[in-house]
Parts: structure tokens; C-alpha cells; sequence
């Protein structure tokens, strides 16, 4: 991989290295909406969502639509989404529970394959100093 290319996938990363902006991608999967819906939704001013919505389109993950005075945001394209479905997923797997995408799916965990290895009994890395 050429290191400008890593570069850019670290630019993403930092992108969704903020709640409010995982949550503006979230809200922003299969549908477009303006920034006040946006700050409705995150539970933050219109002024702060706006400063994030910048950003993500700085770094090319959301793109903008103008209707009159409005701006509508959508996510860039399907590799977005994508991304943040699978960061969104792969969290939902951190818990005891199973995971809502799986009820939501009908898919059934794998009993028999631990979730991780830090929560195996006796693992070395489940150890505390």
C-alpha cells in the first residue's frame, strides 16, 4: 500500500474517532437529511453538527445537496456506509448480549466460538497484573 494511501485511511479513522460525527454517519445511512434534522437527532446545536459535517465532507465521507436555502447531507457512497455499519456492528459485539444486528438479521451467534479471547477463563491476556 503506498504511504499516501495509508495516510488517507488514517484521515478516515480520525474522522470516526468522535461520537458525534459516528452518530451523524449513523443517522445518515440510506437517507438524506438537513442539518437541523442532523442536531435533532444527535442531540447537539446546529452550529456544533454543522463544524462536524465540515470535517466529514473535508475528508470526503458525507457530500452536500443545496435546496434553496437549505444543505442536505448524504453520505459520499456506499463504502461510507459500509464502514460505518461494520465500526457500528463490530462495537455491538463487545457486550454479553447478542449483538441487535444479529436479532435484527435472524443470524444466531456461534455458541462454541468465544467472542474473545480476553474473556476466555484462564487466558493470559484476561490476566490482571
Amino acid at each position: 500500500m503506498p504511504i499516501e494511501q495509508a495516510e488517507l485511511a488514517v484521515e478516515v479513522f480520525r474522522m470516526l474517532s468522535d461520537t458525534t460525527r459516528v452518530r451523524l454517519l449513523w443517522a445518515l445511512i440510506d437517507q438524506e437529511l438537513a442539518v437541523n434534522e442532523l442536531a435533532i437527532r444527535v442531540g447537539k446545536p446546529a452550529p456544533s453538527v454543522s463544524q462536524h459535517l465540515a470535517k466529514l465532507r473535508m475528508a470526503r465521507l458525507v457530500r452536500t445537496r443545496r435546496k434553496g436555502t437549505q444543505v442536505f447531507y448524504r453520505l459520499e457512497n456506499e463504502h461510507v456506509a459500509r464502514l460505518v455499519r461494520d465500526a457500528v456492528y463490530n462495537a455491538e459485539h463487545a457486550g454479553p448480549e447478542v449483538p441487535r444486528h444479529h436479532v435484527d438479521d435472524g443470524v444466531a451467534p456461534l455458541a462454541s466460538v468465544p467472542r474473545s479471547r480476553s474473556r476466555v477463563q484462564g487466558s493470559p491476556r484476561s490476566r490482571t497484573p
